[in-house]
């Protein structure tokens, strides 16, 4: 290994992320960096290497051949690397790391974490809040929740449970709804980062979008859920996050169906990395109360209990 001591680590680093991401700007934000450094990194790199790994076009760098051959080789030279420290780490640590987006952290996970520590008090967990699609086995996080179609090549994704929406609204405004065509006449609240548009719901039952009025707009599908709850429309919301309002009576879901959206709750580890008992715990936990919080029956047309 004499000829690592002619390459620095942060270069052969720089090169990995790079290759990996197909970008600098994300290259440099996993490496914590700007950009412009990450360049240099891989310049002096190449000059240390005596050959370059990419070729410099308006779009930004490609692999070369040789480069694509040694970005194989230096992912998996960095896995380990990972999952060494990995180990190291959790020899002496009792910690649970998980990666979630914010708004299933928010609305369904941290409610029922006392729950889990019932059960398992010997683990802490440690919630990183974040829609990055983290891989655990280049990271600190020892297991993610994903929401998506799966197929990721670099991780090992196992379904946990599909992704189902349907309409929810106050109990004020859900008086008012006897039959889809009401949906027309009240405010609708939309959420501009959606993975899903309304048609997901109504073009299954034979109605198109374009029959729904305007409404608030957020960012956000939390502040849409909480925007129902104010009484500010309807909001076209998912068994997770609208589960626990349902239950408390501060949402009702007025019209009867709950369709997929083509994605579905992974679970997702480290691709050559093990599960560590404390992951092993989680997932069964987590498996549980998932199953507890689907409100609908298999086929989706019928609640599994009356609605409040």
């Amino acid at each position: 290994m004499k000829n690592l001591n002619r390459v620095h680590l942060s270069g052969l680093r720089a090169i990995e992320a790079v290759g990996r991401h197909g970008n600098l700007r994300l290259a440099a934000d996993e490496l914590g960096v700007t950009p412009g450094a990450v360049s240099q990194q891989i310049q002096k790199t190449e000059q240390q290497l005596g050959r370059p790994l990419f070729d410099r076009k308006a779009k930004g760098l490609e692999p070369t051949p040789r480069g694509r051959e040694v970005m194989r080789h230096l992912t998996a030279g960095m896995a380990e690397l990972s999952t060494a420290v990995s180990v190291a780490e959790q020899a002496n640590s009792d910690a649970l790391t998980v990666s979630v987006a914010p708004v299933f952290a928010g609305k369904w996970l941290v409610w029922r974490l006392t729950d889990f520590y019932k059960e398992h008090p010997e683990i802490r967990v440690r919630v990183d809040a974040s829609i990055a699609l983290i891989n655990p086995e280049l990271s600190d996080v020892d297991v993610c929740i994903r929401v998506g179609k799966g197929g990721w090549t670099d991780v090992q994704a196992e379904a946990l449970v599909e992704h189902r929406v349907f309409p929810v609204c106050s109990p004020a405004i859900g008086a008012k709804i006897r039959k889809i065509e009401d949906l027309a006449h009240v405010p609708i609240i939309r959420d501009e980062g959606e993975m899903f548009r309304w048609n997901t719901w109504l073009a299954p039952q034979g109605y198109d979008q374009s029959m729904l009025g305007d409404g608030p707009r957020f960012s956000d599908g939390s502040l849409c859920l909480d925007a129902a709850v104010a009484g500010q429309g309807v909001f076209l919301a998912w068994e997770t996050l609208a589960f626990d309002a349902l239950e408390m009576g501060r949402l009702v879901a007025p019209l009867p169906g709950c369709h997929p959206t083509g994605f579905s709750y992974w679970l997702v580890t480290g691709l050559h990395r093990r599960k560590s008992e404390k992951v092993r715990a989680f997932e069964t936990w987590l498996r549980r109360m998932l199953a507890a919080s689907l409100l609908f029956e298999a086929d989706g047309a019928r609640f599994k209990k009356e609605q409040p």
